[in-house]
């Protein structure tokens, strides 16, 4: 006998909004019983971090939202500046802890979800169908849920074999000045007056909540991330000879590293048994945005569940999305492309409401080939002609 109809492992972005999707549908309509496996506190548990995404109008979790804006600016490494309107976008900051609190406020009141504190040891398909989820919680009690589809979305331990993979690493500090220093109507997407490495590149990121108050992060698309010491360097550096912010408090700290890969992952793991969020594939590798991507995946899922479909979540990039993906990153790692130019260039040559609808996979062929007409063509065609070519490799643990 089933315990739910499905269970989610992990809590993070792409569990719980599949828990709040799942469990929030219409009157009328049934509502699936469902698990949630959290990690109890601890090492397993995700750190506090922000996720930014772009979407026209209102949306889900816009109650839990620290800002949003509608002006954004990519600065060159010269100083020069593209400043642009994204309507009917909207760039959109959200605070895990405060994503967090409105979703388990939300499913406190739906008695279809239960919530339970376990690490998971094992998932298994069952011959009868379903699965069983094995665990244990901090106490060391056993868990045991049988359950007819299981959705993981824990992080994988190694990425799957790839041709490129470069990491999207960064750190920031949530800082609080002593004089206004901040526009806070504008986001700078990416500031390149930063020390650009040999290959890859570097940028600086203000996401500003006030006339004092902002997220300053130092950002680098490269092989491998920095000491503490280096990031630190680096945003003294930033706040300090770029920005010129003069005197500040550092409020928060957050530090991450995104993996930006042209390797397949695999979204199912046995009959009954999916992957969602970053271990199903929901990265855009060549810009390490991940929630937008999380939303489409578990809004098909709870869709295809409603219908009675079976509930595959579909590829949260298009064939075409990731193949361009994988010929920028090869220019990226090669050095055939300076990426600080690469993103200057774009910001600056195609219209920005335009730009992020196809980062997004949002746009059409003609659309595409529109945004392609302005990179560098000869080495972006070199890359691309050697890239079927070239064997993929496993890669490091994450």
């Amino acid at each position: 006998m089933l315990d739910a109809d499905v269970a989610i492992i992990g809590a993070g972005a792409a569990g719980l909004s599949l828990a709040h999707r799942l469990s929030s549908g219409a009157a009328g309509r049934r509502t699936p019983s469902v698990v949630l496996l959290t990690a109890p506190p601890g090492p397993l548990r995700p750190p506090r971090r922000t996720w930014c995404f772009w979407e026209a109008g209102p949306g889900v979790y816009d109650r839990a939202l620290t800002a949003s804006w509608q002006r954004l600016r990519v600065r060159g490494k010269e100083g020069s500046s593209t400043e642009s309107r994204i309507a009917p976008l909207r760039y959109k900051m959200l605070c895990s802890d405060d994503f967090e609190e409105l979703v388990h406020h939300d499913l406190a009141g739906r008695a279809s979800v239960r919530v339970t504190e376990a690490v998971v040891d094992s998932v298994e398909g069952l011959s009868g169908g379903g699965a069983q989820v094995r665990g244990s919680t901090a106490a060391g009690a056993s868990v045991d849920v049988r359950a007819r589809w299981v959705f993981d979305s824990r992080p994988l331990e190694a990425l799957p074999a790839a041709r490129t993979t470069l990491l999207q690493h960064f750190h920031g500090w949530f800082v609080r000045t002593d004089r206004p220093a901040f526009d806070r109507d504008v986001v700078d997407l990416m500031d390149f007056r930063t020390p650009q490495p040999a290959r890859g590149l570097s940028f600086g990121y203000v996401l500003p909540t006030g006339r004092r108050t902002a997220l300053v992060e130092y950002t680098e698309f490269s092989a491998a991330p920095l000491t503490a010491h280096q990031y630190d360097a680096a945003l003294r550096h930033y706040t300090g000879d770029v920005l010129g912010l003069g005197a500040f408090e550092v409020t928060a700290r957050e530090t991450g590293a995104i993996p930006m890969t042209d390797a397949v992952f695999a979204r199912q793991t046995g009959e009954a048994i999916f992957r969602i969020g970053t271990a199903g594939g929901a990265t855009r590798p060549s810009t390490g945005y991940t929630f937008a991507a999380v939303q489409r995946q578990t809004r098909a899922v709870a869709a295809a569940f409603r219908a009675g479909r079976r509930p595959a979540p579909p590829p949260a990039h298009s064939v075409r999305s990731r193949a361009m993906d994988a010929v920028l990153l090869r220019a990226l790692a090669t050095g055939r492309i300076d990426g600080a130019d690469f993103f200057s260039d774009l910001f600056e040559r195609v219209p920005a409401e335009r730009l992020l609808r196809f980062l997004d996979g949002r746009t059409r062929l003609r659309e595409d080939l529109s945004v392609g007409l302005h990179t560098p063509v000869l080495p972006m065609l070199r890359t691309a002609a050697e890239l079927p070519w070239l064997p993929r490799r496993p890669s490091a643990e994450i």
